[in-house]
């Protein structure tokens, strides 16, 4: 693995930068790829070995498109690709807006589709590449007041599922890490919304998500990236949907 290129979305802060710090650590070189410029330079300097900083919004399919380029000048063709960069929304169907609807697909469906389509060729032509995604335990069940991104989590399952079923037999593999509640700054704005709803603490809020994983805590940003370097690292897993949850989806 030592030297090949890879690629992180979402790369400045949560689960996206400890998969590019676990990545790194892996021996890769790692492209860092996020909107915030800044953000990614400070980032990039925690992850060991080399690092390409990208700025680039992935709804932006010239801005995605450029990224990859980027990446192809400067090192070669990406080989590992995790698809992190995502968000969600909260609101009961409906109260939903058709603006919050395309947001969530656009952002957790359309961009992974474009990522992964774009990857492809030059890891179907080198018979070697992996791409991950991360997804979400939405993807596997519905919650009450997330159908935008329920449906969206979903949808990113289903196109992993395809994509992998496409590729089995050349060397490629194409997965999805379906985490619980994980510590990061998303979570930390789901807290805040849960607590101002509620009229509860944010600590009490926090609780809410802590309950619902039987580990009856957050999972932490580095346990999701040790099941990301699984998926990179093991040739055999293919079409999974890896639950890192605390056991709260049982599959």
């Amino acid at each position: 693995m030592t030297g090949r290129v890879a690629l992180v979305t979402g790369a400045s802060k949560g689960i996206g930068l400890a998969a590019a710090q676990r990545l790194g650590q892996d021996g890769f070189r790692v492209a860092l790829l996020s909107r915030d410029k800044d953000a990614l330079e400070e980032a990039a300097a925690s992850v060991p070995g080399a690092t390409l900083v990208v700025p680039a919004d992935v709804t932006d399919l010239d801005q995605l498109n450029a990224a990859f380029r980027t990446v192809e000048d400067a090192w070669g063709p990406v080989e590992v690709l995790v698809v992190n960069a995502g968000n969600g929304s909260a609101s009961t169907i409906t109260e939903t807006s058709d603006g919050e609807w395309q947001r969530m697909l656009d952002l957790n469906l359309t961009a992974p589709f474009r990522c992964i389509r774009r990857a492809l060729p030059a890891m179907l032509e080198q018979r070697w590449g992996r791409v991950v995604v991360v997804a979400s335990v939405a993807s596997k069940v519905g919650e009450r007041q997330i159908a935008a991104y329920t449906a969206s989590k979903h949808g990113v399952l289903g196109l992993v599922r395809s994509a992998a079923s496409e590729v089995a037999r050349s060397g490629v593999t194409v997965n999805a890490v379906c985490p619980g509640y994980v510590d990061t700054p998303m979570t930390d704005d789901s807290v805040a919304a849960i607590a101002e709803r509620t009229g509860t603490t944010l600590a009490e809020a926090r609780q809410v998500l802590e309950r619902k994983q039987p580990i009856g805590r957050l999972v932490a940003v580095a346990e999701v990236a040790d099941v990301i370097s699984l998926c990179v690292a093991n040739a055999a897993v293919n079409g999974q949907g890896l639950n890192v949850d605390g056991g709260a989806v049982q599959s």
